[in-house]
């Protein structure tokens, strides 16, 4: 009896033992099974399994690539066509200066020790990126780092080629500070290295992009940054050198690092291929950048070099500034009801102004169609065409008047950028 107990107690043991050793191996057959699965699937691992955030990005972009060297390659393959771009601007500043210090020149206008004002002629210097996109020398960059035709500057373009090398004046075969491009010539026969433009209709969030420029100038020249596409169609505003604000619609967001320097570089997509312009950067955030969708110059780029600028689509135009009828403009000028626009301003020379109306009247038809507020004027506005003849219902007092009335092109400085 008692050496059953013993045998008993053995194998109770030997189970114990047996069980414990079995769950101790839980975690390794885990782990085995989820990297038998990571390579029968291709899945990635967690990010929180790694050990450095850095490695998984990195990780990502090889697994993306798939050849380590493929930004190298299209780095090597796009450097040189990228250019640098130097803007020398004529002097605008005529301040007197003296050679020699002396206290009274200042309210006399002269040196009495013998020496005469000499006025200092300050240059101003900018600079920027660009690419060439045809090997007779054709540049294309952002128009704020070129200015327009015309304006005196003088501008040198620095190409590093095996081929061809060297600062080459260029001139401004046309620009449009509407979309923030500017075509160059090089004045020099060539043949110069080209980098093939893409399809930037066809990016598409996340992907990777590579910026090339030369941030800061020539020091750090043909700078390749990378990053990912972040958004599509983004809005900002921007104050120009001319102290004016500019608004640039449909534009590309990157995170990939670009600074002074970088406006005009190209933005390339994996295939080695221009899918962007880069033109600016958010001064208040990190890793928000800016570019011009290449669609949007190769539309007008033939424009630009023929005529030397973009000419604006036709926008219908009648030229008054309006508002709805409230109540109380309804009781100050004894009017029937609230329907219809009020009118508080006419352009001068404007169709308006031509079909005779004036400040005060109230818009309650165009072409018999009833004109309750706002919106309805603006509706049937964008339904017309430059040059269509238009009959217009006024209320004037308490008489009604019927105009003629032919539609005009709006303007550019009555347009919203």
């Amino acid at each position: 009896m008692k050496r059953r107990q013993v045998t008993l107690t053995v194998v109770i043991t030997l189970l114990l033992i047996v069980g414990l050793f079995a769950v101790s191996q839980l975690p390794n057959v885990y782990i085995s099974a989820h990297e038998g699965k990571q390579a029968s699937d291709g899945s990635e691992m967690p990010a929180a399994q790694t050990t450095q955030s850095g490695s998984s990005s990195a990780a990502a972009l090889l697994s993306t690539l798939g050849n380590p060297y493929q930004i190298a390659d299209i780095a090597e393959a796009a450097n040189p066509a990228t250019v640098y771009i130097q803007v020398v601007w004529p002097a605008a500043d005529q301040t007197p200066r003296y050679w020699r210090y002396d206290p009274f020149s200042f309210f006399f206008g002269f040196d009495i020790w013998g020496l005469q004002p000499q006025p200092a002629y300050r240059e101003r210097i900018t600079q920027g990126s660009g690419f060439i996109i045809d090997e007779k020398g054709i540049v294309l960059t952002n128009q704020h780092v070129v200015g327009d035709a015309g304006q005196g500057q003088k501008i040198t373009v620095t190409v590093t080629s095996p081929q061809i090398s060297g600062d080459f004046t260029a001139t401004i075969l046309g620009s449009d500070a509407r979309l923030d491009l500017a075509v160059l010539q090089i004045e020099d026969e060539g043949p110069f290295p080209t980098v093939p433009l893409g399809d930037s209709d066809k990016t598409r969030q996340g992907e990777w992009v590579i910026a090339i420029g030369n941030p800061y100038g020539k020091q750090f020249d043909h700078t390749v940054t990378v990053g990912v596409l972040s958004a599509k169609g983004r809005e900002i505003e921007i104050v120009g050198s001319d102290r004016n604000r500019h608004i640039y619609k449909n534009l590309m967001q990157i995170d990939a690092a670009i600074n002074s320097g970088n406006s005009g570089g190209p933005l390339l997509n994996i295939e080695g291929e221009v899918i962007g312009i880069n033109t600016a950067v958010h001064a208040e955030a990190q890793g928000i950048g800016f570019a011009i969708p290449i669609n949007v110059a190769k539309e007008v780029l033939q424009e630009l070099i023929e005529t030397g600028g973009v000419a604006l689509p036709p926008e219908p135009w009648i030229g008054i500034y309006h508002g709805n009828v409230s109540e109380e403009i309804r009781q100050y000028f004894g009017l029937p009801d609230t329907n219809g626009v009020f009118i508080s301003g006419v352009v001068s020379n404007s169709p308006a102004a031509e079909a005779g109306i004036r400040p005060g009247d109230v818009i309650r038809q165009i072409n018999n169609r009833d004109i309750v507020g706002q919106e309805d004027l603006l509706d049937i506005i964008s339904e017309l065409k430059v040059g269509d003849t238009i009959m217009i219902t006024i209320l004037r007092g308490h008489d009604t008047m019927l105009l003629p009335l032919t539609v005009g092109n709006k303007p550019e400085e009555h347009r919203t950028q």
